[in-house]
Formats: C-alpha cells, structure tokens, sequence
C-alpha cells in the first residue's frame, strides 16, 4: 500500500497522512470507515485536504469522517467525542493524522478511559448532555481520574500544528445556531466559498426549547446534537477556542498558539452566562430547589422542583438585559404556575418575580397581556429588584433594590423554590478586543451588520452590538442579511441588504397557551401572521413545541431561508 498502516485491534488501525489516491486501496483492505484526525494546511499546502481525501473515500465506497484536531486540543470531552464516533462507525477503522501517533494515542486515551468496549470497540458510556452549554466550556472540568489519559493524547505531534498559521476566505467565530446557520447560507450560494467554523465545543444545542423541558413538554436529550451532525458538509471545523483578534492584519489567534488569517470574519461566539457573578449560586445549584432552565443539565432539576412542589414560596428572577431571550424568565414562571394551577396547589404557592429591570418586557405593547397572566397566576411582580446571593442549604436568597431614600438596600427572602437567570456579558476575547465597543459588544452597523471601523469584519447574534433582542428568531433573520452583505463585499459591490431589528420571542404563558411576541427595532410590532400579536393563541404553542425545533435542524442549519428574508 502506498501508506503504512499499523493495527490496533482487529476493528481499528492508525496511519499518517492519508492520500486520495490511498482510498481506493484502504478500501480494498476491508476497512470500513476512515477518520482524519490532521487538520488542513498543517503541513503546509501540499497536504491533501480533508475535502478531497473525503471525495476519494466515498467514491471508494468508505464513510469518512472529519475530526481535526492540534495536539493542544486534546480534551476528555475531545476524547469522548472520538470514542463516540468510533463507536458509532461500521468497522474496521483506519484513523490517520501527521504521523499516526496523535491517531493512535487518542484511541488508546479512549480505551483507557474505558469509553470503548475492547472486544467490539461499541461505545461504552459518553454522556450526551454536558453540564454545561456552548457558552459554558470553559468552564468543564475534567474528571481527576482521567487527566493521565488526556494528557497522553495531547503530547502527541507536538509542534505539528501548535504555531502554525492557516487561512481561510471566511472565518467564523462560533458554532452556535448563527455560524452554523451563516455558513450552510455563504455554502447555499457558493458551494466553493473556503469556509471555516472555530468552535471548541463537540455539542451543538437547541436551547429555546430548555423552557419547555423545564415543564416536562420536552426531552432534554432532543435538544443536543453532536456537533459533527449540523457542521456544514463543505465547512471547515476548527477545534479550538479562541484568544484574541488582531484585525489590522486579518488575522486571530487560538488558544493553542495557532494564528488563523481570513479574508472575511464573522464573530458570533454567543453570550458569556456569569453563574459565579452571584456569590453561592454556583454551589447552590441543582440541589435544595435552586435551578435554572439556561442550562441542560439543569432544566430537568427544574420540572422535578415543579412537580414536587405543593406548597410554600417560589422565586423566579431575571438580571438585567441584555440576556439570551429576555422573555425566557417569565416563561419558567408561567409554566411552572400553570402546572400548579392544574394541580390545585396554586393557592398554596406563593409566586414572586424579581426582575432587575424596570419593566416587565422591552416592548411596551405586550405589557398589559403579561401582567394579566402575571395576576391570572397571583404572581408578585418587583421590579428593580435584583439577585445578588444565594444560600442553598438555608433557602435564602437576597435581593438588592432601590430604598424609599433612593439608597440601595438588601432584602432576604426565603424560599422553596428558587429559578434563576445568570447576569450575561460578552465573552472576555470579545470583550477585551479591537473589535468591542464601550460596552464590550462586537462593534457593528445595526443595519448591515458589518463592523464600523473593520471593513471585513462582521458581526451576528448574541455577542454584536445592534439593539435587537437576542433570539434564535433574530439571528434566523440576520443570517440572510450578513450572508449576501459578505458576498456583496468579496464582489466589491454595495451591500444589498439591511437588518431592520426583527426578533421573536415566543412568551408561554400556560400550557398550551402563547404570545408570539414578534418586534423590530424601537419595539416597532411586525407580525408574521394576522391577528392582535399580543394575545395568547394556541397555535402558538403548537409552534413552538414541533414546529420551531424542526425548522431549526432542517431548515435553519441546513441553508433553508424560509420566511427568513428581511426587506432590501
């Protein structure tokens, strides 16, 4: 054979660098699958890219996955995904990097970690809901026990990749709901567009449908996806968190040490949740009745408060905006005092909003329908008021707001239950760049959302500085708009198209009962469909529950822009 191939077991080998022309004869080998661990252009542009040794796999009758990653990746969550993928996969497995080793150490990590079976090398145990979300990785940690097995899948290769620098015509920033979305639209319109996606997570999230989960409407593990299954075919996966931005040059810099250069770039990385911004929430969670739907392993622990809960004080708080879906607070009420309701127990429940803010929504047309739900519910509502502590173990949560003297003061407050929203910011690599404003958000025009003072640059979703509210719905719209904007710039053509502000947050006020509250910029009312859009309506319920989550994997994250164009 033209590459050398070194067995492990019967079920799984390792090789370097991989060619086209090697498929055809790794399939006449027996091997079944073949996995490329090496990333593109670390050797160089002589290396053959994943692209065309991919091409040459599958017209070889081979699947073929991509899973590029530097030795200074290596994670127990990178291992985990490797067990999953070879698990998963029709044997034998030829996997290949630069030399082999970086292959062959990650499996014998997964092995050691006793991730896979070693008679038939199925998946043992990976969990598929992590505790913590795509804007939480950071703060993963790694089981004690499993530090050995990490570290010697990382020490391989060193120096193959670590300083290296790559390039791509569109860099991405964030695998969230908007890069993904951006890159299947820029790969939609041109299919040989040189995309790439940094994205240190392995999973993939549906958050908006965590409310739902929370009042037992929905399976948690319906919400997450391996990241492999939404990348884009013809994207460019990129394991790496990263560091800081150097725009002048056009260049960012992972954490590794890898600098990447662009000709486009696009920041969408998400929201920064500051769980440890509350003293004692950090401990507190997921025990003695604190919870929060903004995370998925956590939004189970709420419907088990829920249902267990017949009597007795339940607190709901929201910090102050901008936050992911500002609406999501209420939701978590809602729901859970419509299961009270239901179950007759709701007078016995004494239900307080504390929101930190001075109003109860952003769009003053939807007030009035809200409070009523609120009464409907006989829910407190404090405004001003804002969580700054928690005991657990004591249920006792403080407050500060606004005194009679227009001093702040502490109030304590006791409860059964406690349902919290972390304060949000932009991530610190966002924050402490060039590219932030005053506020640390990705400088941007509202209307173009290209970036002010770096023409190749824009921004998307969350972590941009444009006063939409921060949804799904607003980034589904936003994608259209950045995708033939970026296009129009590579053309040297004016920007055809401008963002007006459009969000969406779809309000559950009861089970089976939804305001779809749909706005623009300056709270302007634009409603998909006929009607007073601040009623509750059943068919918005029925949307949210099975409509939304399909558009979201079919139609959102595979290119598809269906009522998705915003006006020229």
């Amino acid at each position: 054979m033209g590459i050398s191939i070194t067995a492990h077991s019967p079920l799984f080998a390792t090789a370097p660098q991989a060619s086209p022309e090697d498929m055809a004869l790794v399939a006449q080998e027996g091997f079944k699958t073949v996995i490329n661990n090496r990333p593109d252009y670390e050797g160089g542009s002589d290396q053959p890219t994943a692209d065309a040794v991919g091409e040459a796999a599958r017209a070889a009758g081979l699947n073929y996955i991509a899973q590029p990653f530097s030795p200074s990746q290596v994670t127990q969550a990178l291992v985990e995904e490797f067990a999953a993928l070879v698990g998963q996969a029709e044997k034998p497995v030829l996997a290949f990097c630069r030399t082999g080793t970086r292959s062959t150490n990650i499996f014998q990590a997964a092995m050691a970690m006793g991730l896979l079976n070693p008679h038939d090398l199925t998946l043992v145990n990976v969990p598929a809901v992590s505790s913590a979300s795509t804007d939480d990785v950071a703060t993963q940690k790694k089981s004690p026990d499993l530090t050995a097995s990490v570290a010697q899948a990382s020490a391989v290769d060193k120096g193959a990749g670590e300083s290296a620098q790559r390039h791509h015509d569109v860099v991405i920033v964030g695998g969230g709901s908007g890069g993904i979305a951006l890159a299947a639209s820029l790969l939609k319109r041109q299919p040989n567009l040189d995309v790439a996606i940094i994205e240190p997570s392995d999973r993939h999230f549906y958050q908006p449908a965590w409310t739902l989960v929370g009042a037992g409407e929905f399976d948690v593990q319906k919400t997450v996806r391996n990241m492999h299954a939404v990348m884009p075919a013809k994207a460019k996966w990129i394991r790496a968190a990263v560091a800081s931005f150097q725009p002048e040059n056009s260049q960012l810099t992972c954490e590794g040490g890898e600098v990447v250069t662009y000709q486009q770039l696009v920041v969408a990385p998400g929201l920064a949740l500051l769980w440890d911004a509350i003293p004692g929430l950090v401990d507190a969670l997921g025990k003695n009745g604190v919870t929060s739907n903004y995370r998925a392993d956590l939004a189970p622990y709420t419907w088990e408060c829920v249902k267990s809960l017949k009597a007795g004080v339940a607190l709901f708080t929201q910090p102050m905006v901008p936050i992911k879906c500002a609406g999501a607070p209420q939701k978590a009420l809602y729901l859970s005092a419509a299961h009270w309701q239901k179950r007759a127990c709701l007078n016995n429940i004494h239900i307080e909003f504390h929101n930190a803010g001075g109003a109860l929504f952003s769009v003053a047309d939807f007030i009035p329908n809200l409070m009523k739900q609120m009464q409907t519910y006989n829910a407190e509502v404090n405004l001003g008021s804002n969580l700054v502590a928690v005991d657990g173990v004591a249920k006792k949560a403080w407050f500060e707001r606004k005194g009679a003297d227009g001093h702040p003061e502490r109030i304590e407050k006791s409860f059964d239950m406690l349902h919290v929203v972390p304060p949000q910011q932009p991530h610190a690599f966002v924050k402490n760049s060039p590219l932030a404003n005053a506020d640390g958000w990705v400088e941007v025009d509202q209307v173009t959302l290209r970036h002010t003072r770096f023409p190749n640059v824009f921004g998307l979703g969350d972590a941009m500085s444009a006063p939409n509210s921060k949804t799904a719905a607003a980034i589904r719209k936003q994608v259209v708009v950045l995708a033939e904007n970026l296009l129009a710039v590579r053309m040297n053509r004016p920007l055809p198209m401008a963002y007006d502000g459009y969000s969406a947050c779809p309000i559950t006020v009861g089970n089976g009962k939804l305001i779809l509250a749909e706005f623009g910029y300056n709270g302007k009312l634009m409603p998909t469909f006929g009607g007073d859009p601040t009623m509750p309506r059943a068919s918005g319920w029925y949307m949210k529950k099975f409509l939304f989550p399909f558009l979201y994997w079919h139609l959102m994250l595979k290119g598809h822009e269906w009522l998705a164009r915003p006006k020229k």
